[in-house]
């Protein structure tokens, strides 16, 4: 089975999925940044499939970026601009050509953490 990698959005102060939530994934090669998928999250934070698929999967350096001011103004959770907190990237590394990566944030207006899920 070839890998693939999968995202969700949390927002943690509200305890809930945290929907409509712009991602963009690039793919990183010294210093370039290359736009390989972009994709929004759903009623339930995730995306409706995979943003890397198994047949578009490579190991490499990655970054996603997620476009979060919109929803925390949205949401009501956005104090003045500039905002604290606008768009996250999140960079990792994919070593594993079989394996399943997961790539979670977890959000607040003022806060973020990620991890490797499953």
């Amino acid at each position: 089975m070839a890998g693939y990698l999968t995202t969700h959005v949390l927002d943690t102060a509200r305890g809930c999925p945290a929907e409509g939530i712009q991602i963009a994934l690039f793919k990183l090669s010294g210093n370039s940044h290359r736009k390989i998928a972009q994709t929004v999250t759903n009623s339930d934070g995730r995306t409706d499939s995979p943003i890397l698929p198994q047949d578009d999967f490579q190991t490499g350096s990655y970054e996603l970026v997620f476009f979060c001011g919109d929803y925390l103004r949205a949401t009501g959770q956005a104090q003045d601009d500039p905002l604290f907190l606008d768009q996250i990237p999140i960079r990792f590394g994919m070593s594993d050509a079989e394996a399943h990566y997961h790539v979670p944030l977890l959000l607040s207006p003022f806060g973020f953490s990620t991890y490797r899920g499953s």
